[in-house]
């Protein structure tokens, strides 16, 4: 009876005693992942919450990957971005065939299923591009099909400090010819068919352009090598150069289209910025040190994986059967 007396006291758990945290591996510091401590746990009302924590964690791990949360839809996972990071990015000026799926959402990179795509920075052969990268995972492929991920602050510490230094002073020129019917058309790249808004688009973007004939276009731009980002104020190896130079090509390809085109009628090429070659050799030690930093972990339907575009790369392995990983981008920034 005496234990009527006592009143009853609320108990209610903190937004971060709602999940759980744990490493992929204890040796990588990427990625992060958060899973769900309790069930029913709405993602998007989680990180309205927790938009400090989570940020917190992407600054000082480059990626997160969020697991077990009950996401299957792409509506939740449109929601989820809107939550932390606002309005998702239209993807213009892009480099590679994608399909829109809901507002600004896209599947991965539809190149064939036995091909591996290196480990990259989203836009980063561009002046401007995405600070947040999200990847949704609907459906997992039978085999493989992973999505790698790399540090970039690790890849600028390790490439040789001479190279960096030449890449730092020279920067990174992309030349892309277009409509030539071995790569993207500008209509494609620019997501619109008149030539006006793409010369618009060029001149604010600083892309130097000329229209070859009626319906063949020309780009060169010269971009960054390396990056400083804005928040962590870290130096990371940020350029395209190792995916636009002709020798990431497979031989037979290469070989082809050197003996079909001019090296200037190109489907793509990168240079120095002041037009002189780029080392083959150079650039297959990037590729080394990148497929050295790699973290792969096997997708699960469900997961979603943000990345901090600035500091993790990606790419994806070859895959049997079918894979269906949709992307999203957000946070616009100027380099």
């Amino acid at each position: 009876m005496k234990f009527k007396n006592i009143n009853r006291k609320s108990f209610q758990l903190s937004p971060e005693q709602l999940v759980k945290t744990e490493l992929f591996r204890r040796e990588f510091l990427l990625p992060l992942i958060i899973k769900p401590a309790l069930n029913n746990i709405d993602l998007a009302s989680w990180a309205s919450e927790n938009k400090h924590f989570i940020q917190t964690k992407l600054l000082h791990h480059g990626g997160i990957l969020f697991r077990n949360f009950s996401i299957n839809s792409v509506t939740k996972i449109e929601d989820f971005i809107k939550t932390i990071s606002g309005n998702l990015l239209e993807y213009s000026y892009c480099s590679t065939p994608r399909s829109q799926i809901s507002g600004n959402l896209y599947t991965s990179t539809e190149y064939p299923a036995d091909q591996f795509i290196p480990l990259h920075n989203e836009m980063s052969y561009s002046s401007s591009w995405p600070m947040k990268i999200w990847f949704f995972c609907v459906k997992a492929a039978e085999e493989r099909g992973e999505t790698p991920i790399a540090d970039s602050r690790k890849v600028f510490q390790r490439i040789d400090p001479k190279i960096r230094e030449q890449f730092i002073n020279k920067k990174i020129m992309y030349v892309r010819n277009y409509g030539e019917g071995f790569d993207l058309q500008w209509e494609n790249v620019f997501q619109t068919n008149n030539k006006s808004k793409v010369e618009a688009y060029c001149c604010k973007a600083g892309i130097e352009f000329e229209w070859k004939d009626k319906n063949h276009l020309r780009t060169r731009q010269v971009c960054q090598a390396v990056a400083t980002h804005p928040q962590t104020g870290e130096t990371v190896w940020f350029n395209q150069a190792h995916l636009f130079h002709i020798s990431s090509l497979k031989p037979e390809v290469r070989e082809f289209l050197t003996s079909n085109f001019k090296e200037s009628e190109l489907p793509r090429n990168a240079y120095y910025g002041d037009s002189s070659p780029l080392e083959t050799s150079v650039l297959n030690e990037i590729r080394e040190i990148y497929q050295q930093e790699a973290i792969t972990f096997p997708w699960q339907e469900g997961d979603i994986l943000m990345l901090d575009n600035m500091l993790t790369a990606h790419g994806r392995m070859p895959f049997l059967g079918t894979r269906k990983v949709v992307v999203g981008m957000a946070e616009p920034y100027i380099g």
